[in-house]
């Protein structure tokens, strides 16, 4: 009889196991949601939901009828349901560890301080603010109070975009010259979206961060030169206080050159491109919640190369909430830490003075 790796392990591992006293199970790491809109309750709610590794175990909310509907799905108790007024006292709520904070952005900086004052872990939403002095402010907030702080950037821990990132390391593609991005979408009116005191901004602010945050974990640089130029077509009302379509190009210390448009009056899939002397690759879409795609071309190597998503890997918001939880339980620190939203709201806000200048 042949048997496999994994069936030697099944065979001897479970005779094995069964010798063995049963061990504890680790604590599942416990959420409070902060903002009952689509993103929490249509994807990261759900992936809490199938993990192994975390739970719901709070929720924020102005609308209580709402929020004890929801409690009763994911057996969160009533004393574990909080409205803007009394969350802080979250703080006495031994099975709340964390927080997910899924606001409009301008509410992201004082749910993020509040709760590392009650002393919870914060996982905030991107763009982290809407200014540098609320971001920094965020990260001394949570230092203070020796709670972790992590931003909501799942694509650098989705799998197509960190074999992007493997290729381009490894010299697969030769010496990197140039990326191009996109990402935009036509947005409806009356949207928060489009006011800036409530975003902080325009597409840049909420879908063209997608591209600069690539540029960056695509280089591992931060860039030297920034210029950008934004623009308002549709006088419709809805680009009152917000831009409308907004470029820029960006050089990087070793002369890597990055281009990239982000709008809010067309549908603009999520892409990047980047160009090496050896070959080419290029994600489309880079940015969605699931179906991100790479085809490559590398000089010598044949036919293009193809990387599909596996669908047997956890959905980008589980991986998320459990790469956070995993950071908590072993004292790590996050991936994309607080030190990274403030590097892209610094950037954003340079994007936005070179805006101002040509205007």
């Amino acid at each position: 009889m042949n048997l496999t790796r994994r069936d030697l392990g099944s065979v001897f591992g479970g005779a094995l196991m069964s010798s063995l006293p049963a061990r504890a199970q680790p604590k599942k790491i416990g959420y409070a949601i902060i903002g009952l809109g689509r993103i929490s309750m249509q994807h990261f709610m759900p992936a809490v939901k199938n993990s192994g590794q975390c739970r719901i175990t709070g929720l924020v909310s102005g609308h209580r009828a709402k929020a004890e509907k929801i409690a009763a799905e994911y057996g969160v108790p009533a004393t574990s349901i909080y409205d803007y007024h009394n969350m802080d006292e979250m703080a006495g709520n031994q099975e709340i560890d964390a927080v997910y904070v899924a606001l409009p952005n301008s509410m992201h900086a004082e749910y993020s301080i509040r709760s590392a004052k009650a002393g919870k872990h914060v996982l905030c939403e991107k763009p982290m603010a809407t200014t540098v002095e609320d971001s920094q402010a965020m990260i001394d907030a949570c230092r203070r109070a020796d709670r972790k702080l992590m931003i909501a950037y799942r694509c650098q821990l989705e799998p197509v975009n960190l074999e992007a990132i493997t290729m381009i390391r490894n010299g697969r593609l030769g010496k990197v010259q140039s990326i191009s991005s996109a990402n935009g979408f036509n947005i409806q009116t009356g949207e928060w979206r489009c006011d800036r005191k409530v975003a902080g901004g325009g597409p840049l602010m909420d879908v063209g961060i997608y591209s600069l945050n690539a540029c960056r974990y695509l280089t591992g640089e931060e860039p030297a030169i920034i210029e950008a130029s934004s623009s308002v077509m549709d006088l419709d009302g809805r680009f009152k206080d917000v831009e409308e379509n907004l470029s820029w190009v960006m050089r990087f210390p070793s002369g890597i050159v990055a281009s990239c448009t982000t709008t809010y009056g067309a549908s603009m899939p999520g892409t990047y491109t980047v160009y090496g002397s050896k070959g080419w690759l290029r994600l489309e879409p880079a940015f969605s919640y699931q179906g991100i795609r790479m085809i490559a071309q590398v000089a010598g190597e044949g036919q293009p190369i193809e990387v599909k998503p596996d669908e047997r890997d956890p959905i980008q918001f589980q991986r998320e909430a459990e790469h956070f939880a995993d950071c908590i339980v072993n004292n790590r620190e996050p991936k994309a830490s607080g030190d990274e939203g403030l590097q892209d709201m610094k950037l954003m806000m340079e994007i936005y003075a070179s805006c101002q200048k040509k205007s």
